[in-house]
């Protein structure tokens, strides 16, 4: 049951009816209180508390208030006696429900094996499902001990059944090819560059294990030879596609982290199964990394060539000042002495070599300096990059689901035709597509205007650059692809057949008619608010300026805080240097986020309390950035051998972000409301660069705070407890980032507002974000060149004070015939179908998607209410202000946690970098629960002496984000015995 609950929550799920007030009766004391909240907790989840602590005091409080009674009574309660029982018995026969049989587990069992489990077979989601089910049959579950070994034994009887299924589909010939290739397990290969053509040297696993290099060709072609080995296999095309993600993941971990010796101890199904989803998702995976690579290659090539060509035009270039008035002299001579000698009239007026320098300056202008770069590019192309055109034609498979594109896909059916010829034009009957895949800018470079032939080379490049155009917004897909797979495979299939559902989910009106009314007339009372408050508000101008300007005051310092220096002279004092592995290993101890961390494998050998401490230190290791090797060598007896083995058995991505919700969830269930205040609904999101290897494909140059690295997008709450981190390219939209954090941050937090910079917002954000129901509230930058849409046309006199910002009314019509595309798109979002950036790319600018004009129209409705609200208002924007202050405190403590290695991420491997950024996010974490903790202890002993002596503004700037008594250096102790000296006040 989760810990933290609002009003509207608990008044949804725990009010008393007056037939429920009826059969509390006239019980008292701890009796009305213990039989209340057993009443209330089996209506809301169809079973009965295994414990006390399982029931939040939030609730409990809430019940306690409706039924007379003090909740302290409640711990009162006799959980074991005669009279819970009985009360059990009433409060069953009252709902309806009765006791399950062994006959009635059965058939739920066998419904789960039909119906639950080939969607997930993890255990905390099936026991979800069952007790629904069980709730939904009126069926009092089993005892939980009974309970968990019946799903166990399900789960185990489903998947020997589905282990036996892929096993059988396989042909002899792929076995023994699996069989061949794992016997290359861990040997290495002498060649460094793999020549694409080369069949006879096998792969090694480990090869294809690892992540593509950095941009290039010997990236690309490694790859192709990787998909080809892959390939090589004969796995059936369908083998896993209609098997859940997170079961091909979980299936293919395992595959991963075990040894040779490990898997062939396992039986035939079971051990084909594993290496057939390693190769079957590995494939895709691959695939994606090759359209990445083309995509990136193909921008390299024109960038490149642009940056060649200006170089040498910097170069040479001597730009001539007073052009103007040089060659207005020269025109007036000429014409004063029209049948003179140029080197004897024109000469003395403008020197020669002035005039040299005008032709060289016009020459690298305009056609001239456009013509220059294709040359170049043409070049670098000609003599290097066309190499991979033929591999890419043979191994990719392009579609299109647009007529409007088929010309491209065309076009590269005539690639392929002509890949290993040598000739420099097409053949006169080739029909050669140039409408829709040429450039109107290249038209004249492509076609020889003196024969009107195709040059060859010159097309090539012209059709690479529209086919990256097109698979960045996904208008050609690739086959076998994962991101980019076919655009429809990423929308929900039973949409239509579950269409209100899906509608009620994201609390959206069924007809568009009434979701366009809301907006409208939200519009006009926020557009007519502004137009009267504008005259009188002196923080906010707008102007005739320009094209209208838009002029917002900078916000006044608030006062400074009195006490916070007292506060952390009081930590300092009770808690000096404090260990940051102690730190860890106290919110361990109190939350217990290590049991989040599952084994991999079928089972778990050593004992869970070597288990936690080897965790601790793994996780020490990874969030601090020293590395396993380093932490070995502290005083606590554990070996770098047995550290690696944790960290490759237990330490996931899915492991530690079940970890951090749950510390979390931990931070928001401890805080004292009296110095924290009320629950929190709203984050701020931002990114940070972190310096990264360079030799993958995530690792980009950051344009903006130079140098190689990646950047890692939080979500930061106001009191400085961040719900969700994601690694991501430099280069790589934060719209996506922002949406993804808000919608699978997993935690008891409830998020209705999300603070962004200028980056983190666009048209389709505001759009996306009012379909999923949040509130979208980002600090512009260029306030200035913002404008108001009109709710109608037919207004152009409406709002006076606002005329020289206001532009044309809302297509509203576009919105209504694309109404429910644009729900389908945000259900397809909040149940995660797709990726949330491979869903994003279909809706950029030249795209010319339907669905995109009108999420932009229904984005400029919502953009025009949000900045009505934010020039109106000054809370509003202090409010923006304050969260993103939050992200940049939350970002200044990083570089003193994530200290190892000069703070750079030293591997190459996609998952090392999520897995390190994560235990960061771990860390830190837990460092705000325990500074939480300590903070309120401070505060809260003496009788609220201290407490009482804060004013509104150390309430204000009061973050659990400190660090001055925290010692992250040092030698690596770690003692599970020892414990940090927090009161009582805080045990969990």
């Amino acid at each position: 049951m989760k810990r933290n609950w609002d009003v509207e929550e608990l008044i949804e799920h725990f009010t008393f009816l007056p037939k429920e007030m009826q059969l509390v009766g006239n019980k008292t004391g701890e009796t009305r209180i213990g039989f209340a909240v057993l009443l209330k907790v089996f209506q809301y989840q169809a079973r009965f508390p295994a414990s006390k602590k399982e029931i939040p005091k939030a609730v409990v409080s809430y019940i306690a208030k409706q039924v007379n009674t003090d909740p302290q009574l409640f711990s009162q309660y006799d959980w074991n006696g005669r009279a819970i029982k009985y009360h059990r018995s009433q409060i069953r026969e009252f709902c309806g429900f009765r006791a399950s049989s062994t006959k009635d587990i059965q058939e739920v069992m066998d419904w789960v094996h039909d119906h639950v489990l080939p969607r997930n077979i993890e255990l905390e989601w099936v026991k979800e499902k069952i007790y629904a089910e069980f709730h939904r049959r009126q069926l009092e579950p089993p005892t939980p001990e009974r309970f968990d070994r019946v799903v166990r034994s399900v789960i185990r009887t489903y998947e020997s059944s589905f282990f036996d299924q892929i096993y059988h589909r396989l042909s002899n010939t792929s076995i023994a090819q699996i069989d061949s290739l794992i016997h290359l397990w861990t040997s290495e290969s002498s060649e460094e560059n793999i020549n694409p053509k080369d069949q006879e040297r096998p792969l090694t696993f480990r090869e294809l294990v690892a992540d593509p290099g950095r941009v290039g060709l010997d990236s690309l072609f490694r790859e192709i030879s990787k998909l080809r080995t892959i390939r090589h296999l004969q796995l059936p095309e369908d083998l896993f596609l209609k098997v859940p993600p997170k079961m091909i993941k979980r299936y293919r971990q395992r595959a991963v982290t075990e040894d040779i010796r490990e898997l062939r101890r396992h039986p035939a199904p079971v051990r084909y199964t594993l290496l057939s989803a390693f190769f079957w998702s590995r494939g895709r995976e691959i695939t994606d990394n090759l359209v990445e690579l083309l995509i990136q290659i193909v921008h390299r090539i024109g960038a490149r060539a642009e940056r060649k060509v200006e170089k040498e035009i910097l170069h040479d270039l001597k730009r001539v000042h007073g052009k103007t008035g040089l060659l207005y002299r020269l025109a007036e001579t000429a014409l004063e002495h029209p049948d003179g000698i140029v080197r004897e009239v024109l000469f003395p007026v403008v020197q020669e070599e002035t005039l040299r320098s005008i032709v060289k300056e016009m020459k690298n202008t305009g056609p001239a300096y456009r013509q220059k770069v294709y040359t170049v590019m043409r070049s670098s192309y000609g003599t290097h990059y066309r190499r991979m055109v033929p591999e890419i034609l043979d191994v990719l498979h392009f579609r299109s689901n647009n007529d409007v594109h088929q010309p491209v896909i065309e076009a590269l059916q005539l690639l392929k035709q002509y890949a290993r010829t040598s000739h420099h034009h097409y053949a006169e009957t080739d029909d050669v597509p140039i409408e829709g895949v040429v450039r109107p800018a290249w038209v004249e470079t492509v076609i020889d205007q003196e024969t009107q032939r195709i040059n060859r080379i010159n097309y090539e490049i012209s059709v690479l650059h529209a086919l990256r155009d097109k698979l960045r917004c996904k208008e050609i897909w690739v086959v076998g692809a994962d991101r980019y797979r076919n655009p429809e495979e990423d929308l929900p299939k039973d949409f239509d057949q579950y269409r209100e559902e899906h509608y009620q989910a994201l609390k959206q009106p069924l007809e568009a008619d009434a979701f366009i009314t809301k907006l409208q007339q939200n519009m006009h009372e926020v557009l007519e608010r502004l137009n009267v408050g504008i005259p009188s508000n002196p923080k906010v101008r707008i102007s005739t300026k320009g094209n209208g300007w838009i002029s917002v005051s900078p916000l006044e310092p608030q006062p400074e805080p009195r006490n916070l220096t007292l506060i952390k002279a009081h930590i300092m004092k009770r808690w000096p240097m404090t260990s940051l592995l102690d730190i860890l290993k106290e919110a361990d101890l109190r939350i217990g986020f290590t049991e989040r961390f599952k084994t991999v494998a079928v089972r778990e050998v050593l004992d869970r309390e070597t288990i936690q401490k080897r965790l601790i230190l793994c996780l020490y290791g990874l969030g601090t950035n020293t590395g396993l090797k380093r932490v070995s060598a502290g005083d606590h007896g554990e070996s770098y051998k047995d550290l690696l083995y944790i960290r490759r058995k237990f330490i996931h991505k899915e492991n530690l972000r079940q970890a951090i919700a749950g510390v979390v969830n931990a931070i928001l269930n401890h805080r004292i409301q009296e110095i924290w205040g009320d629950g929190t609904t709203s984050c701020a999101s931002d990114s940070k660069k972190f310096g990264a290897w360079d030799q993958n494909l995530m690792t980009e140059w950051h344009i903006r705070y130079r140098g190689r690295g990646v950047m890692i997008y939080w979500h930061v709450e106001k009191n400085s407890t961040c719900v969700y981190s994601q690694l991501k390219s430099c280069s790589s939209s934060e719209v996506a980032a922002m949406i993804e954090g808000l919608l699978r941050h997993s935690t008891d937090m409830n998020i209705e507002k999300n603070y962004v910079d200028t980056h983190g917002q666009s048209e389709v954000a505001f759009a996306f974000c009012h379909l999923l129901g949040y509130h979208l509230m980002p600090r512009f930058k260029a306030i200035h060149s913002q404008k108001l849409y009109r709710p109608e046309a037919g207004m152009s006199d409406a709002y006076p004070h606002l005329q020289p910002v206001l532009t044309r009314p809302i297509n509203w019509e576009l919105i209504r015939q694309q109404y429910d595309q644009m729900m389908k798109y945000a259900t397809a979002l909040r149940l995660g179908t797709a990726e949330t950036e491979a869903i994003l790319k279909r809706f950029i600018r030249n795209s010319g998607h339907p669905t995109y004009r009108a999420l932009s129209e229904l984005g400029k409705a919502v953009k025009t209410i949000f900045l009505c609200e934010y020039l109106h208002s000054e809370e509003v924007r202090r409010e923006i202000q304050e969260g993103l202050n939050v992200v940049e405190n939350w970002n200044s403590a990083n570089s003193f946690i994530f200290y190892g290695k000069g703070g750079e991420i030293q591997t190459n491997q996609l998952e090392d970098q999520e897995v390190a950024v994560l235990s960061l996010h771990l860390l830190q974490n837990c460092l705000v629960f325990i500074n939480t903790l300590m903070i309120q202890e401070v505060l809260m002993e003496d009788n609220h002496k201290l407490l009482s002596r804060l004013y509104p503004e150390d309430f204000r700037a009061l973050t659990p984000l400190i660090y001055s008594h925290v010692n992250p250096y040092g030698t690596f102790r770690l003692n599970m015995r020892e414990r940090l000296s927090l009161g009582k006040r805080n045990v969990s």
